[in-house]
């Protein structure tokens, strides 16, 4: 799932450019770089976009996960509500910031996230089966299963092996 997210969020830097030419030249090095799994590369690369606009919203996103795959918990999660207030409607910041939320055992706020993410983008399947997986360790097996199901319809294979799993 990781990779899931990892790689529906790069993409989507496609859609929320900044105004900052240069800020453009540092995002695509460090898009190149995470490529390559040169994390700490990239990191610098999008802080350096960020210094140039530092209201390019998807640069932070972008870092937030190189953050967390890196291990930085707290500056992924710092870099994430940046980009929500920056961009309170985009679906995929609440959706990582579930991902950052349910790795810290935070099940509650994990759900309260996928919440947000699927009235912004009713289709993100990854925040149904995320959210699904927080209801498991809150034991709320009904909504669980009901979003594994969602997921599922929306095309999620992960769903389908927890539905098995916790759906019995």
């Amino acid at each position: 799932m990781k990779k899931l997210i990892f790689l529906a969020l790069l993409l989507s830097s496609l859609t929320g450019w900044s105004q900052s030419p240069i800020a453009y030249e540092f995002f695509d090095q460090a898009l190149k770089k995470a490529e390559t799994g040169n994390l700490k590369g990239a990191i610098a690369d999008y802080t350096k976009a960020i210094r140039t606009d530092p209201l390019f919203a998807e640069a932070y996103l972008n870092r937030a996960l190189l953050k967390q795959k890196s291990g930085d918990i707290k500056g992924a999660l710092d870099d994430v509500n940046k980009t929500i207030i920056i961009e309170p409607k985009k679906g995929d910041a609440y959706t990582t910031r579930a991902d950052i939320n349910y790795k810290a055992k935070n099940y509650t706020g994990a759900i309260e996230d996928c919440t947000i993410s699927i009235t912004l983008n009713p289709k993100d399947y990854i925040a149904y089966n995320l959210r699904g997986l927080s209801n498991i360790h809150i034991q709320n097996k009904k909504n669980a299963c009901a979003d594994f199901t969602k997921a599922i319809k929306l095309g999620s294979q992960s769903a389908v092996k927890n539905k098995k799993m916790f759906c019995k």
